[in-house]
């Protein structure tokens, strides 16, 4: 087993991260010992990698190890913690805005990315119009029951083996026949090289989300969170989001949810970091929740 030690500039707060990230019930994390058990599609092979955080926030450091491909999982992880994107002059974009106290509350917490893109979008797409608890219930029997489990992580299935399945035996996880329908259907897309998520990395936000809308069942708020949680893009703003709206309601004191034109106004000087800004208000939400 290899081992890498990887050190940062801060703020970056990895228990903040570790604590978000622990309420997909699907990720393997020790929060006591501050690691977490990462899978990844290296060539299409499944690994499993270990990071584990040993500085604090202003002198961020990582002890990553695992069995083979140290580069390129060091640099997947690198992209999925956001090592390389200091947070210092995000929070100083927002000194001065309504956001202040979030981002100093939660300072340091960075936008982590999902494992695998073709499981982000499926889980986008379970998550859709249902509340949080049965989304990640449904989203963990789905992988359960199809995908697999190494060295005690969970892998999504592969879209082949999810492009395989019955509109049936979907419904007896409790999808409903729609939702099921998406999901096979955007399996067939990836598995058989029509959808081509890797690829997408070097598009514009406004070009993927074109594409992806025209795939049934994904409208814009399940392409949005895929730039955000897929990709990583550093500007996207979910108006529609439900959490957005109550995190925004509860900042402003409204008496009732912003309007779509109200969230416009609010947000005109959070750019060129909306992704941060919808980051933030929804932990304010979770922390309240907690």
């Amino acid at each position: 087993m290899w081992k890498e030690s990887v050190q940062i500039d801060g703020p970056y707060n990895f228990d903040l991260v570790l604590e978000r990230i622990s309420l997909d019930p699907l990720h393997e994390i020790d929060l006591i010992n501050r690691l977490i058990k990462v899978p990844l599609l290296i060539d299409g092979k499944p690994y499993v990698y270990q990071v584990q955080g040993v500085g604090t926030v202003d002198t961020p450091a990582f002890l990553i190890s695992g069995e083979a491909e140290q580069e390129r999982a060091v640099s997947r992880l690198a992209d999925i913690f956001q090592w390389n994107l200091p947070l210092e002059h995000i929070h100083a974009h927002f000194t001065e805005s309504k956001l202040k106290g979030i981002f100093e509350t939660h300072r340091g917490t960075p936008l982590v990315l999902e494992f695998d893109l073709y499981g982000c979008l499926v889980k986008n797409i379970i998550h859709q119009q249902l509340n949080m608890a049965f989304a990640q219930k449904l989203t963990m029997d789905f992988v359960h029951t199809y995908g697999f489990q190494q060295d005690g992580v969970w892998f999504y299935p592969a879209p082949e083996r999810a492009a395989a399945l019955t509109v049936e035996e979907l419904r007896a996880l409790k999808f409903s026949s729609r939702k099921a329908e998406y999901v096979i259907g955007l399996s067939e897309k990836v598995a058989n090289g029509e959808l081509d998520l890797e690829g997408m990395r070097e598009w514009s936000d406004e070009a993927i989300i074109e594409e992806l809308i025209k795939i049934r069942g994904i409208g814009r708020w399940t392409a949005e969170n895929f730039l955000l949680f897929g990709l990583g893009r550093p500007n996207l703003f979910p108006k529609a989001d439900i959490g957005i709206q109550n995190a925004i309601k509860l900042l402003y004191n409204l008496e009732k949810k912003p309007t779509m034109e109200e969230m416009d106004q609010f947000s005109e000087t959070w750019h060129p970091y909306l992704s941060y800004a919808s980051l933030y208000l929804w932990r304010s939400i979770e922390k309240r929740r907690n």
